[in-house]
């Protein structure tokens, strides 16, 4: 609130349900602003942040206490509990918030807003501000400015509190135990969906939840970045491509493993693989405070091609192959991105039209890969349909990066072990 200063006043609401279809809702997940600042997890509520008001300067709007819709929905706060509950200095019923809000908004200069958010939100806002417009001949001072409310937000987001990372590490611990359940169950002969089933089960066994739909792509399917079927058949021979994360009250983590279905990787395979790896251990050591967010991927993207060449899948000199972006056939995503409440979590990549520089208390990801089409006639058909990613999470720190998903299995031997039941 000192960012915002005294003559100002912040709104934000809370995640409204959403209908999957009919009588139907999907499991609700609240918004990761509205979280962070209140931890409320229920919908129908407005936070106002006051500051310099007394005597509070932080104010809750939530759904009151209602026996008959508890019997149907479960347990509500209400206004009662949630200034203990909660933190916060007062909290009101939202159906008072037409007579309430618009005596908090009134005097103050700026109003710090995330508008197109919640366009039914937004239509509430407006009617306040006009109700206050509308009495400025009996002295009212409506707001002069609307400031998004992302940009500051969104900012303290990205440097994680010491609280958040313990919250974040056993996010990482859970999803290491599902991808290392995953990777002992497979065999040829099963299907996607069953590996996507088993890892699913480890994240709810320890009350967690998907941070996003698990990509399982077997054998040609790992080409595919965003593939979502998740039903093929797993056949001998294929290798497969685990992008799968765990949410833990309410927070992400995110970790890609590429590993074979019989349990031994072939030559071509174990040659992507080690490239790929060897891509990621350039990027994480660039993971240091004071280097540009862009280093990591300009690292991994010169030991790829670098290694494409030796392997006589690009043509060319190094140089060619970068400044033409010749790699990107093989290679054509980033190499990381913030991870938090949100598993591509908020925060500028540039600023001041630069490279964001690491900064201690930042999360991110680090997850180069190579994808060979399996109808790319122009590679050898031993490298045809071969995918492999691999993903680690990361914390920035004064030092070396601390690897928030080191336990996973990663390199061919401690795969191959792990997977043989040997480690």
């Amino acid at each position: 609130m000192r960012m915002m200063g005294k003559d100002s006043i912040a709104l934000l609401s809370a995640a409204p349900e959403r209908i999957r279809n009919r009588d139907s809702h999907y499991a609700y997940r609240q918004d990761s602003d509205f979280a962070y600042l209140t931890g409320l997890d229920e919908p129908e509520a407005v936070l106002a942040l006051v500051p310099g008001r007394k005597p509070a300067e932080v104010v809750l709007f939530l759904r009151s206490r209602d026996p008959d819709r508890e019997r149907w929905d479960g347990e509500r706060l209400g206004p009662e509990r949630a200034p203990e509950s909660l933190l916060v200095d007062d909290a009101f019923p939202i159906e008072d918030i037409d007579d309430i809000l618009p005596g908090l908004i009134e005097g103050r200069s700026r109003v710090f807003y995330h508008f197109g958010r919640d366009p039914g939100f937004d239509q509430h806002v407006l009617q306040w501000l006009e109700r206050i417009r509308a009495q400025v001949k009996q002295g009212a001072r409506p707001p002069h400015e609307f400031v998004d409310l992302g940009h500051s937000l969104h900012d303290l987001r990205l440097f994680k509190s010491r609280a958040e990372l313990q919250v974040m590490r056993e996010s990482a611990r859970i999803a290491g135990l599902a991808h290392r359940a995953t990777m002992r169950a497979i065999r040829p002969g099963l299907n996607e969906a069953d590996l996507q089933a088993e890892f699913e089960y480890v994240l709810r066994k320890h009350q967690a939840v998907n941070a996003y739909e698990p990509i399982v792509g077997a054998g040609p399917n790992a080409c595919v970045l965003h593939y979502r079927s998740n039903r093929s058949p797993i056949r001998d021979g294929d290798l497969l491509l685990l992008d799968g994360g765990a949410e833990y009250q309410w927070y992400a983590s995110d970790i890609t493993r590429t590993y074979p279905a019989n349990g031994r990787f072939s030559a071509p395979q174990r040659e992507i693989y080690e490239l790929v790896l060897a891509a990621q251990h350039a990027a994480i050591r660039e993971a240091r405070p004071g280097r540009p967010f862009t280093a990591m991927h300009e690292a991994a993207v010169r030991t790829l091609a670098k290694g494409l060449l030796e392997l006589g899948l690009l043509s060319g000199s190094l140089r060619e192959v970068l400044n033409e972006h010749r790699y990107r056939r093989f290679y054509m995503h980033k190499t990381g991105h913030w991870l938090g409440l949100d598993v591509h979590d908020v925060g500028d990549y540039r600023v001041h039209d630069q490279p964001r520089l690491l900064e201690p208390g930042m999360v991110l990801t680090i997850e180069p890969g190579l994808y060979f089409a399996a109808d790319d006639a122009t590679i050898p058909d031993a490298y045809r349909g071969i995918g492999v990613r691999i993903e680690d999470d990361v914390l920035i720190t004064k030092g070396e990066p601390e690897i928030l998903t080191a336990d996973v299995p990663k390199t061919v031997a401690e795969i191959e072990h792990w997977m043989a039941g040997l480690a």
